[in-house]
């Protein structure tokens, strides 16, 4: 079991989500409505999935669904560019979309350069280029 095929995030307002994801950062998706029940999103390698909040809470355990709350999670997702100007461009793109900015762009102590934004329901990315970070043919990250 050495794959993760979907990544899915439980969200608060779908139309605000799809708006940030598909018409904001330009994620690629053949829903077209703009309040769908679910959303997936056609991504290089794993796909990310947009569901109602409470509805994925009650998925998971529908007699007792785990607690909802607000602030971090202990989680991060990431998006890794391979260049300076690419996390600098994409935090750009992030604030025209309306996004929040946690960590302006800068150098990192392990050598490379990052930034961090949320998105409208609080979950956090990370954009980061490393000097060593290798990619395949389709662009995605190899270790």
């Amino acid at each position: 079991m050495n794959r993760v095929s979907i990544v899915c995030l439980g969200v608060r307002n779908m139309e605000a989500s799809v708006r940030f994801y598909r018409d904001g950062l330009g994620f690629v998706t053949d829903v077209k409505e703009n309040n769908p029940h679910m959303v997936f999103f056609n991504t290089y390698g794993t796909k990310l999935e947009l569901y109602p909040l409470q509805e994925l809470a009650e998925d998971i355990n529908s007699v007792n669904p785990p607690s909802i709350g607000k602030g971090f999670s202990g989680i991060t997702l990431a998006y890794n560019v391979d260049s300076k100007e690419k996390v600098n461009e994409v935090i750009e793109l992030v604030r025209s979309a309306g996004g929040t900015v946690v960590k302006e762009p800068q150098e990192v102590f392990w050598g490379g350069f990052h930034a961090y934004f949320s998105d409208p329901d609080g979950y956090y990315w990370e954009v980061a280029y490393g000097p060593d970070f290798k990619y395949d043919e389709h662009g995605m990250l190899t270790f």
